[in-house]
């Protein structure tokens, strides 16, 4: 599936009392980024709500300055729900953070719809490793419901 990719510079007004960017606003960029990956893939943004963001981690902080490249694609595809997961990288093009969130495609009367997206074939290995924990992920979280 397609990869797509969101350019975020951070700012003075981006960072916490550690002067590295803040989490909060990191997480802001993240649902953006993935819900933009999502929008893309059925076409019609205006029926997608988030429902979960699943195993988001922050593995390192990213300071004044930096450009952070949000890379998104989709990881599982049900009927209604779709499951997108996001690789942030920083200058050096380290991992900065990662993590999926889950998205479902509305009706009009608020009823959850098909959204006509299918996955092709895994171009490699660590797509495929993706799609397993997306997999996973999801599957633990209907468990909790």
């Amino acid at each position: 599936m397609k990869s797509q990719t969101t350019t975020r510079l951070v700012r003075y007004e981006d960072l916490n009392h550690h002067n590295t960017l803040f989490a909060g606003r990191l997480s802001e960029w993240f649902v953006e980024s993935c819900f933009i990956c999502a929008a893309k893939a059925t076409g019609l943004p205006e029926r997608l709500v988030c429902l979960e963001i699943l195993d988001f981690m922050v593995r390192r902080p990213t300071h004044n300055g930096s450009l952070v490249d949000f890379s998104c694609r989709v990881a599982r595809a049900g009927k209604s729900s779709i499951v997108v997961y996001c690789r942030v990288t920083g200058n050096d093009g380290a991992v900065t953070a990662e993590g999926f969130i889950t998205f479902v495609s509305l009706d009009e009367r608020g009823k959850p719809a098909l959204h006509g997206v299918t996955l092709d074939e895994p171009e490699d290995n660590d797509e495929l490793n993706v799609r397993h924990r997306a997999h996973r992920l999801y599957m633990s979280s209907l468990e909790g419901r």
